[in-house]
């Protein structure tokens, strides 16, 4: 199973997740603090990252940002009320999702293998859109290896975190058409149960200041208004 990261400062939350993820076979590292969770990422080298928001040393929207600057593994936030402004915040410092306080174990077993998925090579043989079909394709100034789960522009790779890799191969995939948020959602979330918009803006936000010249005028990530989002076309 996976190795995660919980970096929480409630010491009953901190050991009732731990417990939760052992007994469903996740090797766990507890940090009670942003800074002893940044120190662990070197050593125990976690394919995941549960993050609370609210730490005594550091904000966890801080945390996020520094773990950004030098790893673009998954980042699922933890938040006590899941409050408007707090989820935001964090899905524009660079989270991939966000779990409710408390959450029970099947819901966090759920988001971990969803966005563990987002994080993998996508498995060939199937109808999904965001099958890579060639091993690199150019699209204007951007290339997409599908294979290698690599996107460069003008010859200069893009680190993107999971979230914004899955959903830029899945729009990528078929130039022009138009998907809702609530097919986003199902398709690169899978939160098929739970319609939350804000997900998809805020990771449509982070990839634009990472493929675009200019947010303002998108050229590859553009809003259809009133249905949803496209790629190109270019």
């Amino acid at each position: 199973m996976s190795r995660v990261l919980l970096i929480e400062d409630d010491r009953a939350v901190r050991e009732g997740v731990t417990l939760t993820l052992r007994r469903r076979g996740h090797e766990v590292e507890a940090a009670p603090t942003g800074g002893a969770g940044l120190a662990a990422l070197e050593n125990f080298r976690p394919d995941l990252v549960l993050l609370d928001l609210m730490l005594p040393d550091m904000s966890g929207f801080e945390v996020c940002r520094r773990i950004r600057v030098i790893q673009q593994i998954p980042i699922i936030m933890l938040t006590a009320r899941g409050d408007d402004i707090d989820v935001v915040l964090g899905l524009e410092a660079g989270a991939d999702d966000y779990i409710v306080k408390p959450a029970r174990g099947e819901v966090l077993e759920a988001r971990i293998r969803a966005v563990l998925r987002r994080a993998a090579p996508v498995d060939g043989g199937g109808p999904d859109p965001a099958v890579p079909q060639a091993t690199a394709e150019t699209h204007g100034d951007l290339t997409i290896d599908r294979a290698g789960l690599l996107v460069s522009k003008n010859g200069q790779d893009l680190p993107l975190a999971p979230s914004e890799m899955k959903l830029l191969l899945y729009l990528s995939a078929t130039p022009g058409r138009v998907f809702s948020r609530q097919q986003l959602l199902e398709h690169v979330w899978e939160h098929s149960y739970h319609g939350d918009a804000r997900l998809v803006d805020a990771c449509v936000m982070r990839l634009r200041t990472k493929v675009e010249e200019t947010t303002r005028s998108p050229r590859y990530i553009q809003t259809v208004r009133g249905f949803g989002y496209r790629f190109g076309p270019v």
